[in-house]
């Protein structure tokens, strides 16, 4: 049985043809297929203008991103055995790139599958969904992640945003299995526990993994200041790797509880302090205090969660750096990172020469990282490319 068509106007196959999977409400020929004979995550064949085959998508009507390519395939059957090929696709590179099962399984549109995040913590599973599409067959999905993994438990983790854009619920629920009391994951050496009901987005960010194994690298015998510290995932291994002093300073009370358990299991809590404040606040207090520390790390949430925020946002990730700046020492390490999509590598470069310029000191970037290699970029799809660092080398000015 063939699915329901959905036409393209003239032209706007382009983007699709070299790659990309989204298709935009206003990319749509509603004429020929109204966008209203759809209900919430229905499949559909498109078709471009001159009625060529493009391939099976799901759909949304009252999304701006209105489908989403699953296959180049028309009439797809989106069952369990499809999320079984693609599952298995997924795992096959990342058990080509780690050695324990703690990683980002799913990437959404990166591993063919858009709408969809999977973090793997051992045998337990954090998904995130954050289309309709994926949230009417989620129970096929869920079956392949039992058939393939055998886990013990599948949380939806369903407290994003996005998923409003959708019309989809936020309440987080454990779809099967049960959770254990206490989850434990490894990364760079150390264990941390997560909580993932309660943790922000999936309970952890696998996608910071290379940049905090260098801060460990060079942490010895350093005064670190981690900065939106969360549960600890760079303070903590620059501890364990002979850092002096490792401040972490954080919003949440949760997230630094969280922290300094997380410290106590790698026996590094000596070492540690723990501040629960605004991030802006506490480094004005360290300047006036003339506080100076070896590195810091500056790795803040979405600034610009959207395009609109743009200005404000980037004033944000400006006002921040400058701050750090001036509480970092002589011959200092800064360690900048954004993982605003809307904001790119080049606005982030500027804030820093102008930052490092407005005070007076030389800063010089020695290395630059984005997310880890469970993050694959698809290189049709520049929206999977959004994570990026600088670590730079501050001195007196020349």
């Amino acid at each position: 049985m063939s699915l329901p068509e959905i036409y393209l106007k003239k032209n706007e196959d382009k983007r699709l043809r070299k790659g990309h999977l989204w298709v935009f409400s206003n990319e749509v020929d509603t004429q020929r297929s109204p966008l209203e004979q759809f209900a919430a995550g229905d499949l559909a064949q498109l078709k471009s203008d001159d009625g060529k085959i493009l391939g099976t998508v799901y759909v949304n009507p009252q999304a701006l991103i209105c489908a989403r390519l699953l296959s180049r395939k028309p009439n797809l059957k989106c069952g369990s055995n499809f999320f079984k090929e693609r599952l298995t696709t997924a795992l096959i590179l990342r058990e080509k790139l780690f050695t324990q099962p703690y990683y980002r399984l799913v990437f959404g549109e990166s591993d063919g599958l858009p709408g969809l995040v999977i973090d793997r913590f051992g045998s337990v599973f954090s998904v995130q969904i954050t289309t309709a599409g994926i949230e009417q067959r989620k129970e096929s999905l869920i079956a392949a992640l039992v058939e393939l993994f055998e886990p013990t438990a599948i949380i939806l983790k369903n407290d994003n945003s996005q998923r409003q854009l959708e019309g989809l619920s936020l309440e987080s629920e454990v779809a099967y299995g049960h959770l254990p009391d206490s989850v434990i994951i490894e990364e760079n050496a150390a264990q941390f526990k997560i909580d993932i009901l309660n943790g922000q987005k999936t309970g952890w960010f696998y996608d910071h993994r290379s940049s905090r194994a260098m801060v460990a690298n060079i942490a010895k015998d350093q005064r670190v200041l981690d900065l939106f510290s969360y549960t600890g995932a760079w303070g903590i291994p620059a501890a364990m790797a002979g850092a002096t002093e490792v401040t972490c300073v954080d919003a949440s009370e949760s997230a630094l509880t969280l922290a300094k358990e997380n410290a106590t299991l790698n026996q590094v809590d000596g070492k540690m302090h723990f501040v629960r404040s605004d991030v802006f606040e506490f480094l004005k207090q360290a300047r006036l205090d003339n506080q100076l520390y070896d590195i810091i790390i500056l790795d803040p949430p979405a600034l610009v969660k959207r395009k609109k925020d743009f200005k404000q946002g980037y004033e944000a990730y400006r006002r921040l750096n400058h701050l750090a700046l001036q509480v970092l020492s002589k011959n200092g390490i800064l360690v900048s990172a954004s993982c605003s999509y809307h904001l790119s590598r080049e606005n982030l470069h500027e804030i820093l020469r102008s930052s490092g310029k407005h005070i007076d000191r030389h800063l010089v970037f020695f290395a630059s990282g984005g997310q880890g290699p469970d993050h694959p970029i698809d290189p049709a799809a520049p929206e999977t490319e959004y994570l990026k660092t600088f670590f730079c080398s501050v001195s007196s000015s020349l």
